[in-house]
């Protein structure tokens, strides 16, 4: 299994990391395009659906665990049935939001402070993006049977094709004078053709997949996962996406472009634990008996305590490239603007990061109940406390906001993860927060001369170096040293050969 689960991981890492690669040169020429206010609008439509996750009633996460299920008992027919029934589900739930999006479109950009002059140009892009938002959810459902065969693979490809299209299109649309309108009739574009190529995948994975019925039966069981998921999303889409709705209000849909570039880029660290969650929940599904506990401990284990490993190199190159990337790869302007916000969420992405684990182990266990009582309990104090830090400090104060929330929610994460029973087994934190220390000495070095200059250049590079070798020898299991070996070795015959 854990193998499985690594070789999806790096399937599903290269298709997030090759459209971010080509992102990080197509960005700043959309920006330009655009300019900084209509590109904080075209964020500020795509975002809109957002805060409508749950409309789906937690289809897109109930097909994976139950379709992965009824894969691992040998039932083609049932997880077709599953599928098709959530796929059935998510449609009819999410059509009524989709449809009230559309039609109060020039009410809702007035309510957002978009300037008078972009407001007719908003409410048809966000009629559009309403569309996307119900395509979206079927996009979501109809990769399960991918998933629960761990065909990362396949998965991805659809994903990277789909996504590098829309990169690609977006600057010439806009070239060619499409503005905001375009670049949304673009993300549409891009929806429907990964549709058409999810159910063709799909149906070649599971040819029962094709047809039109759905198993009532289903529906409860479904409902009664789903109904903690979708009613944990509704608390769960403000709490990702309120810093931005707070932010376009108090401030202006500029200063959101420049915070959604800090976080943007911030959101890279986030790439290596999406693309394990991908394998990790068919697999942790699959684990649920009792007989499997200590294989499920052991695999949740391994899994955080590899992301604190990569983390921490990731976490410092990061912020010592922040400042020049923003002004040399955007402009003075984002390099002034979006520095401080991205510092800031770099810190609360760590802890985010390492949430990604007790969270699938939760929905795994078929305890989505317990997201629903702790983000609910949580929208307030934090709604407060945007208003109070954005209203105040901008950018910053958001930045600040969502990270001090994504800390709180990994601690809580983590501890009711070990309360279910899934445990995680330390092995080698001495030596982990000794490595650590020495890694995060560059980050001291850039406070110290307020610039990445050579020094703390070469710094890093001495720093890394010995982190390297710490974890190396006194972090890595055995087993782990033997894999990297074979790997690199596979590798190394094949450069050669």
């Amino acid at each position: 299994m854990t193998t499985k689960v690594v070789k999806g991981t790096v399937w599903t890492l290269a298709g997030l990391t090759l459209p971010m690669f080509f992102s990080l040169f197509a960005t700043p020429i959309v920006t330009r395009l655009l300019g900084a206010e209509s590109y904080g609008l075209f964020i500020l439509i795509l975002l809109i659906p957002g805060y409508f996750t749950f409309a789906d009633l937690g289809m897109n996460i109930a097909s994976t665990k139950f379709g992965a299920a009824a894969f691992s008992e040998g039932s083609p027919e049932k997880e077709a049935l599953t599928i098709r029934t959530a796929a059935f589900i998510a449609f009819l739930s999410s059509i009524p939001i989709g449809s009230i999006l559309a039609i109060f479109s020039p009410l809702i950009v007035w309510l957002l402070n978009v300037p008078e002059h972009l407001q007719g140009e908003a409410s048809i892009a966000l009629k559009l993006a309403s569309v996307m938002f119900v395509i979206n959810f079927l996009n979501n459902v109809f990769n399960s049977p991918e998933l629960s065969r761990l065909r990362m693979d396949v998965s991805m490809s659809i994903f990277s094709g789909m996504r590098l299209l829309g990169i690609i299109a977006t600057p010439i649309v806009l070239y060619f004078g499409g503005g905001v309108i375009g670049a949304v009739a673009v993300a549409l574009g891009v929806a429907v053709f990964t549709l058409a190529a999810h159910l063709a995948a799909s149906s070649r994975l599971l040819p029962e997949l094709i047809g039109f019925s759905i198993d009532r039966k289903l529906i409860r069981p479904l409902l009664n996962f789903g109904g903690s998921v979708a009613i944990a999303g509704v608390a769960a889409a403000l709490l990702v996406h309120l810093e931005k709705l707070v932010l376009a209000r108090v401030a202006s849909v500029e200063t959101l472009g420049y915070y959604s570039i800090a976080v943007t880029f911030a959101a890279m660290l986030t790439l290596f634990s999406a693309s394990i969650v991908q394998s990790l929940m068919p697999a942790f599904s699959q684990l649920q008996s009792q007989e499997n506990r200590d294989a499920l401990n052991a695999l949740y284990s391994r899994g955080l305590r590899l992301s604190v490993i990569w983390l921490m190199p990731a976490v410092v190159f990061m912020v010592l490239i922040g400042r020049p990337f923003f002004t040399y790869w955007f402009s003075e302007e984002f390099g002034r603007e979006s520095t401080g916000p991205f510092y800031i969420t770099v810190a609360g992405l760590f802890f985010n990061v390492l949430a990604y684990f007790p969270w699938t182990a939760l929905m795994a266990a078929g305890r989505s109940d317990i997201f629903a009582k702790l983000y609910w309990l949580e929208l307030l104090p934090y709604g407060l406390l945007v208003w109070w830090l954005a209203t105040s400090f901008g950018a910053e104060g958001a930045a600040a906001a969502w990270s001090i929330r994504v800390i709180f929610d990994a601690s809580m994460l983590l501890l009711l993860t070990h309360k279910i029973g899934v445990r995680f087994i330390p092995g080698g934190i001495f030596a982990i927060v000794g490595a650590a220390f020495v890694m995060l000495l560059p980050i001291a070095a850039l406070v110290y001369f307020q610039d990445t200059n050579l020094t703390v250049a070469i710094l890093a590079l001495i720093c890394s170096t010995f982190y390297g070798v710490i974890v190396w020898l006194f972090v890595l299991q055995k087993e782990e040293i033997k894999w990297a070996k074979s790997l690199i070795g596979r590798h190394l015959g094949r450069l050669s050969s």
